[in-house]
């Protein structure tokens, strides 16, 4: 994971600014306020949500200016509601207004995917099922994003595509079917000794009956009608098999509980990292 003060995490930042701040700086800033004025600000939210992002933003401000002071009151994960103060800032006004759209871009977007992804995972809470993320992520973003999936209670499925093996349906239709692609698979994880999952994909019952026989680690259900899971689910119990079953495609809020109830192990939903509505965050010149 992208780690504080890492050359990842700080290039992120550097590049995040400097997409902003261009060769001239801010020169709005520039214009109304003198170098030495001081001023502190605040940062907080104006709705209810979950927070994520927040160990970006001392890096962030200090990459501007080391004299700037940042105090920051809330962790990642933690409960926000309309008026929570997430964080203080104190020092030259140029220099906080220059991190401002930067800091909040990261913390609104970051915010908003835990908090998408909270709403989702305590309707199933009442289920086994584990709600997970997918790599429909913003391009370089997505340790940040998948990080906060996980602060807004949420799991995340394998991070690229060197981490585990999933056999999606074009992998199986040109591999010549479910049986001989798992068997393929299985085959190079024994030779190269990865040791990862392999994961495929099934859209009928008739495949999924394959996947079972195939020794596949986890079976994704996809675009699957909820009873056709749920027959799935009960044929995987009644054949002991240790298979983790996934479901996925197109889950929503209106349908995400009824997924779950079907006794799957896990649920994928794309839409926590790339469609989460932003979360209304802003900063406050005190």
């Amino acid at each position: 994971m992208i780690t504080k003060d890492g050359p990842v995490f700080m290039s992120l930042i550097s590049h995040a600014l400097s997409e902003d701040l261009g060769e001239r700086g801010d020169i709005t800033t520039e214009a109304l306020f003198a170098k030495g004025d001081v001023r502190g600000a605040v940062i907080k939210s104006k709705v209810s949500g979950i927070l994520s992002g927040v160990q970006l933003i001392e890096p962030l401000f200090h990459h501007i200016d080391e004299g700037l002071s940042a105090g920051v009151y809330l962790r990642n994960g933690e409960t926000l509601s309309s008026g929570s103060r997430i964080c203080t800032l104190h020092g030259r006004v140029r220099s906080i207004l220059a991190g401002e759209r930067v800091a909040l871009n990261f913390l609104q977007h970051l915010s908003g995917i835990a908090t998408a992804t909270n709403l989702l995972a305590r309707m199933i809470s009442h289920t086994r099922a584990k709600l997970l993320d997918t790599r429909k992520t913003t391009p370089l973003l997505r340790l940040l994003e998948k990080e906060a999936v996980v602060h807004g209670g949420g799991y995340n499925h394998r991070f690229g595509l060197f981490d585990m093996i999933l056999i999606k349906d074009t992998h199986v239709k040109a591999a010549g079917g479910v049986l001989p692609a798992v068997a393929k698979a299985k085959d190079y994880v024994s030779k190269s000794g990865i040791g990862v999952k392999i994961e495929v994909e099934v859209q009928s019952m008739d495949e999924f009956k394959q996947a079972l026989a195939s020794g596949a680690d986890r079976i994704m259900l996809d675009n699957m009608p909820v009873p056709a899971m749920a027959a799935c689910v009960a044929l995987s119990h009644q054949s002991n098999s240790p298979a983790e079953l996934e479901a996925s495609g197109n889950v929503s809020a209106e349908s995400i509980v009824s997924i779950a109830e079907t006794g799957v192990d896990f649920i994928s939903v794309g839409a926590i990292t790339h469609s989460a509505p932003a979360l209304d965050i802003h900063l406050v010149i005190e």
